[in-house]
């Protein structure tokens, strides 16, 4: 672990040597690591079918934007707007769970995908006749994180630590994720996370032996959600600008690709996940361009196609020959060996 840590902390200078690209990577790759932990509680942990989810990190970007940014002419420190968008994304993920309660599976699937889809479509059309969001021209010119403002008011005299590239950011980032992570260890192994996996497998066992499946499911959206607004504050204050393309359904597949090729329910799987999914496709983006023009010395096809469908060719392989993910959870293996000796 103390090399692992020591990797970690050395990454961002060794990456810097071939200039900032990589690291801005790795920073957007510990935000999907983020949002795939928050969705790994509602998926992985309580069995709920989220394709919604990035509307949460919407939500905690949009709320950061509006609070930090000439928009309204606010720049509250972010110790304030963090805690606060991971309340006002929990109390969506609530909204959207209470009229859910009753419905799994595809059902499910369908009407969270629907708010997905009405929170960009509002966040679209919010700038007219009373400019909140400024429309699809998103909001620009956002603070950055400052360590040490206690002020409520934005100064340019300023003796704190300000974050104002992305090796500084990739620090910050990396606290949050430990954070994240001991969290999530917690919960799984505690009382309330021994009562999502109950409601999981089966939620009429659960009811009988006295589990409150109203209260705990709930609890997963809201838990969830939380983590996926710290992760949109933090995407708002590394990149400045955010408009509503940001959190089209897309980004929520991907989040959910990533749950699911990890390992359901497992920590560790979804974070494998979404490493994965966030380096392979930056690696193809810059192997196949050079691979047709030394083959063919010019471009037959566009390489977004090429690289998009390897990546699709490289998740059928995977699922299909590990379908519990590449690191599943124990109990998640025990369920698949269990299914395949006895289909019935």
């Amino acid at each position: 672990m103390v090399l692992v840590a020591l990797a970690l902390l050395a990454l961002p200078f060794a990456l810097a040597g071939a200039g900032t690209t990589w690291v801005r990577v790795t920073n957007l790759a510990i935000l999907f690591i983020l949002l795939s932990l928050g969705l790994n509680i509602v998926v992985g942990f309580a069995g709920l079918l989220d394709l919604g989810y990035i509307a949460f990190y919407a939500v905690g970007a949009y709320v950061y934007a509006l609070l930090a940014s000439p928009h309204f002419g606010i720049h509250w420190p972010f110790w304030v707007i963090l805690p606060l968008g991971a309340l006002v994304a929990a109390l969506f993920g609530a909204l959207l769970g209470a009229p859910t309660l009753k419905l799994r599976g595809d059902y499910l699937a369908i009407v969270t995908l629907g708010f997905g889809e009405i929170v960009r479509i509002f966040l679209n059309n919010l700038g007219s006749p009373v400019n909140i969001t400024n429309g699809p021209r998103g909001i620009a010119r956002i603070d950055a994180i400052r360590i040490g403002e206690l002020s409520f008011a934005r100064t340019d005299s300023f003796l704190g630590l300000d974050f104002s590239g992305p090796i500084k950011y990739y620090f910050l980032l990396l606290a949050m994720l430990v954070a994240v992570i001991f969290i999530n260890l917690r919960l799984q192994n505690s009382r309330i996370g021994r009562a999502w996996e109950a409601v999981r497998e089966d939620e009429i066992a659960a009811r009988a032996m006295g589990i409150d499946t109203t209260r705990i499911k709930l609890l997963a959206f809201a838990m969830g959600a939380s983590f996926a607004g710290v992760a949109g504050g933090m995407f708002a204050a590394i990149q400045g600008f955010i408009s509503p393309e940001s959190f089209v359904l897309v980004e929520s597949v991907m989040v959910l690709s990533m749950v699911v090729l990890g390992g359901m329910g497992n920590i560790w799987g979804v974070i494998l996940g979404a490493l994965l999914l966030s380096f392979v496709p930056e690696l193809l983006r810059y192997t196949v361009q050079p691979l047709q023009q030394y083959f063919f010395g010019r471009m037959l096809i566009d390489p977004e196609v090429i690289r998009m469908l390897i990546f699709g060719f490289a998740l059928v392989l995977v699922m299909s020959f590990r379908p519990g993910g590449l690191w599943p959870s124990a109990v998640r293996k025990r369920e698949l060996a269990a299914r395949s000796e006895d289909p019935a």
